[in-house]
């Protein structure tokens, strides 16, 4: 069970000791003594996502057209098999007289990949969030490396790219002129 939305340590220590146990470990040897503490800690820390807020409360008065953060990077927990994911995000969107800090965006898309997640929902939950701010329009774009392909199963390499888009960003032109951005080299 949870306590204030964080998962019971003691708790999750105590399952992840027996985990060792059931997989033939013992829990009490040299290199395992005090895993299934760090484990606990970890686990606290990667799925921080559930209790977290993206501030998206916190915006500034400005017009512009589009906004775009590229290359956020993520870290996220394949809920089918809980072996990492991981990669970077592009957020795009139309603001509506308001702007959020370039912060605000990574902490969005961490609120949603710190949580046993798939990338497609990952992906839809982020423009919905930006869309539910009030924006004209959002499109996000998620590109990851899984490694439940890679380390087990069909064993492969490929990577996947996911897109949600709302709002003004359904409309074709637009939504080609922010990846056209999304695309271009950097200049910085």
């Amino acid at each position: 069970m949870k306590n204030n939305g964080k998962p019971n340590k003691k708790k999750v220590a105590k399952l992840l000791r027996q985990l060792l146990i059931e997989l033939g470990e013992n829990p009490d040897r040299e290199g395992l003594i005090g895993t299934p503490d760090r484990m606990a800690s970890m686990y606290q820390e990667i799925f921080g996502g559930y209790t977290m807020d993206a501030e998206l409360d916190v915006t500034f008065s400005d017009e512009t057209d589009v906004i775009v953060a590229r290359d956020i990077q993520f870290y996220s927990m394949c809920e089918h098999h809980m072996l990492p994911f991981f990669g970077k995000v592009h957020v795009a969107y139309v603001p509506s007289g308001k702007v959020f800090g370039v912060s605000k965006l990574v902490r969005l898309v961490e609120k949603y990949s710190r949580r046993l997640q798939i990338q497609e929902r990952l992906t839809k939950e982020v423009a919905d969030e930006l869309l539910h701010m009030g924006v004209k329009g959002a499109m996000v774009i998620a590109e990851g490396d899984h490694l439940c392909m890679r380390m087990r199963g069909v064993r492969n390499n490929s990577s996947m790219l996911t897109i949600a888009y709302r709002g003004v960003m359904e409309q074709k032109d637009l939504r080609e002129h922010v990846l056209a951005m999304i695309k271009a080299p950097k200049t910085v």
